[in-house]
């Protein structure tokens, strides 16, 4: 695909951009072009507005189980075309393909979950509330709805949000994310086979142009965002401003805190993948790592070892563990970090930024395994998302100086324990301030039928994406109070 423009999709037809401006999408682990994301213009982006818009009361009134049925299509089209939607968005990516494959999993499980909203989640009523009285509450969709989709997960974070969109009515845009462009492109390709009738889901590559025009426009009414805390509070903000709905997934630091009574078995190999799954490029990855009491020492030399055997490369190979970043400014940031740990006192016992790959991956992006050790709670790489495959670790007394850690914080998407302690759990689940609690799973993710929670600085807005709280983010409840003469 060397040197090919993408192209948007509006109104049911593959359409150019207007712009000559473009980005070059790269494979973070070879450092070749392989595609060029077009970086539309305003009056590119109206358009789709226009025909969502257009669309949406045709849409709003086809009934529920027709609207789902194009969803089943849809998901039949993703199994039967897996390995090649996995494969793509490990080349533009970098992840190794199993967790791609993991990957588009979630986002058909996401699928499957919104089949289910129209039939069982879209109103409820009470005979007789008063004498000959009915009342019901109703609910409608809104109408255009949009999202700003990440680079992390790009097959995944936009299935949060648009299948419970159009199943519940509404009109949708996605603007992928301009890094990763590829997989929604594929994904859109199956989606123009389906003869959804024209309009109802459209795609607009582009940046801050974009953005800006879908916020200010009159005719969209929400916004999801999944990206940095900077950008989504400015998002937020923004929206306010403009009377829209948003749903804002920010940054993250997320605190792993291992008990002296955890199984060191089952806990090494699960926080490598909680650290290292993604190049550490996920909001839920294990941001530090806090060990309670004599255990230190142990699972700190345990996690050295295992840190050391993991097989980096291209993620397209047999047996690859972890892939490159994602983009030579994302590589560039971890290597800023490790120089900041390293100058702040913090003692490299893994020192990834020389990891060594094939002649053919010179050019790639590629960080390796990083320990630090002896880090204290002040540190920049303790308290600042890195996004990358680093570890620091603090020896902390007991939970209550853990939890303490954590609380001044100021993110709060995920947080995990590692005990055998049904009490220190349940202090745990109890006390922490972070919206995806684990209790010996590193990684908190949501299954798709409940919300992917957040707290603090990790989210903004008051309903989450999946489940049952984007059915409510997409639809307004109207009171229908009824009484024949």
């Amino acid at each position: 695909m060397n040197g090919e423009v993408l192209k948007n999709y509006i109104n049911g037809q593959w359409v150019a951009s207007r712009t000559e401006k473009t980005r070059n999408v790269i494979n973070p682990a070879t450092g070749e072009i392989i595609t060029k994301t077009p970086m539309s213009t305003k009056e590119d982006t109206l358009e789709a507005i226009k025909v969502a818009n257009d669309a949406f009361w045709s849409w709003r009134k086809t009934p529920a189980q027709s609207r789902i049925r194009y969803l089943y299509d849809f998901r039949d089209a993703l199994e039967e075309n897996f390995e090649e939607l996995a494969e793509i968005t490990t080349i533009e990516h970098g992840k190794p393909i199993d967790e791609s494959i993991g990957e588009y999993r979630r986002t058909i499980e996401n699928i499957e979950t919104a089949t289910s909203i129209p039939t069982l989640q879209m109103g409820y009523n009470i005979e007789d509330v008063a004498s000959g009285i009915d009342e019901m509450v109703i609910k409608q969709p809104l109408g255009v709805f949009f999202c700003v989709a990440p680079f992390n997960f790009p097959a995944m974070v936009p299935s949060w949000f648009w299948p419970y969109a159009i199943a519940t009515g509404n009109t949708y845009i996605v603007k992928p994310s301009e890094q990763c462009p590829m997989t929604m492109a594929k994904q859109f390709e199956l989606l123009d086979d389906l003869g959804l009738p024209d309009g109802v889901i459209n795609m607009v590559h582009g940046g801050a142009e974009v953005v800006n025009t879908l916020i200010e426009s009159p005719d969209t009414v929400g916004l999801s965002f999944v990206g940095s805390t900077k950008v989504g509070k400015l998002l937020y903000k923004k929206c306010g401003e403009e009377g829209k709905r948003v749903q804002v997934q920010g940054g993250a630091k997320n605190f792993i805190t291992v008990m002296p009574d955890a199984n060191l078995e089952r806990t090494v190999p699960n926080l490598i993948t909680t650290f290292y799954g993604n190049s550490g490029q996920r909001c839920l990855a294990g941001g530090v790592l806090l060990v309670v009491g004599e255990i230190y020492e142990p699972l700190r030399d345990a996690i050295l070892e295992s840190a050391k055997k993991l097989k980096i490369g291209y993620g397209l190979e047999d047996d690859v563990q972890m892939g490159p970043l994602a983009s030579e400014v994302g590589k560039n940031n971890v290597l800023k970090y490790i120089q900041k740990g390293i100058e702040e006192g913090a003692e490299l016992i893994l020192d990834g930024r020389d990891v060594e790959v094939e002649d053919k991956l010179k050019n790639g992006y590629f960080v390796g395994p990083t320990i630090f050790d002896k880090v204290t709670p002040e540190m920049t790489i303790a308290q600042e998302e890195i996004f990358g495959p680093v570890i620091p670790i603090i020896q902390v007394q007991n939970l209550d100086e853990a939890i303490d850690i954590i609380h001044k914080n100021p993110y709060g998407n995920a947080s995990s324990i590692f005990t055998s302690s049904g009490k220190s759990a349940r202090e745990y689940q109890y006390r922490v301030k972070a919206g995806n609690i684990g209790i010996n799973i590193g990684v908190a993710a949501p299954i798709s039928s409940f919300p992917f929670s957040g707290m603090k600085d990790s989210f903004k807005g008051d309903l989450h994406g999946q489940g049952k709280n984007a059915v409510d983010f997409f639809t307004e409840e109207k009171v229908v109070i009824t009484r024949w003469f």
